[in-house]
């Protein structure tokens, strides 16, 4: 009878969900070597490649991608039985402070993770902007936020980097109107840039809609009465990004995380471990492709 070990299939699924070998050993604290032995080691017990390497990244196989199934279910188990057994849960509150624009598709997949981790934790979400946020954080009313700028703050950490984008109605005409007609939040920093590069293009606009609700936003620009701006790849599904039109470029924005700096507590750092392999594997095609070994 040959038996699968829960320390080996823990390295299997940290490695698939955090896109490599490097980040999965940092994230278990282990070496980078021990990591690989432990993929060899399975590799081996079940007689199967689990990592496809022909190519120039190593993905997860079909059979790789049947067991992550098996493996995340196992690992939670073993937690789950260690956790009520030995009375060793932890408990509290952490507040997250994030942008409302970069809510999904990230957010919701880190939270899902982190009450696996720690089910009797309560992550307190508070969504405003970039602006409040920081106001927030300096009161102390928030652990740990998320911002969106144009460059890094003192104390903070980039995740990743992404441009803006031009939004519109699936198929609308909005952006071909002059003056080009915008949707934006009150308090949205996007706007200046926006609104900058635009003058420099010599194209006329206008501000339709400046308001507090996203939802205002979308249901406006979803009846392709305007346009707005969004990060790209944050956009919801019933807008798309407006391609091949004459509006100029816009500025890069960066995913920034204040709050992180030095280890804290075991929660805390791992919710922010969270965020930083979420929104760190962004840009890459899926999570479980694996960059490097």
């Amino acid at each position: 009878m040959r038996n699968l070990d829960v320390t080996t299939l823990r390295s299997f699924v940290a490695v698939a969900e955090s896109g490599g070998v490097t980040r999965a050993a940092g994230f278990l604290h282990l070496t980078q070597s021990a990591v690989s032995m432990q993929l060899k080691r399975l590799e081996e017990l079940l007689g199967l490649e689990l990592l496809d390497r022909s190519g120039r990244t190593i993905a997860l196989t079909a059979s790789g991608e049947q067991l992550l199934v098996y493996a995340r279910r196992m690992v939670a188990l073993n937690d789950e039985v260690i956790t009520r057994l030995t009375d060793q849960a932890y408990e509290g509150q952490i507040t997250l402070g994030v942008p409302h624009d970069i809510v999904y598709p990230v957010i919701p997949q880190v939270l899902r993770q982190f009450n696996g981790l720690f089910p009797r934790v309560k992550v307190q979400l508070i969504t405003s902007y970039t602006f409040s946020l920081f106001e927030d954080f300096k009161k102390g009313n928030c652990d740990l936020i998320l911002t969106t700028e144009t460059s890094l703050g003192t104390g903070g950490e980039t995740l990743c980097s992404k441009p803006l984008c031009w939004i519109g109605a699936p198929s609308g005409s909005a952006w071909r109107q002059r003056p080009l007609r915008l949707a934006f939040g009150r308090k949205c920093t996007f706007r200046p840039r926006v609104i900058e590069q635009l003058d420099e293009a010599e194209i006329e606009w206008d501000v339709v809609v400046e308001t507090d609700s996203d939802r205002t936003i979308e249901a406006t620009v979803s009846a392709d009465l305007a346009v707005h701006t969004m990060i790209e790849g944050t956009e919801p599904p019933h807008l798309e990004r407006i391609q091949g039109s004459d509006l100029p470029d816009l500025p890069t924005q960066h995913i920034n995380l204040y709050g992180a700096g030095g280890a804290k507590n075991v929660v805390h750092d791992s919710l922010a471990d969270l965020l930083r392999r979420a929104f760190g594997g962004a840009e890459q095609p899926k999570l479980r492709v694996i960059s490097e070994m």
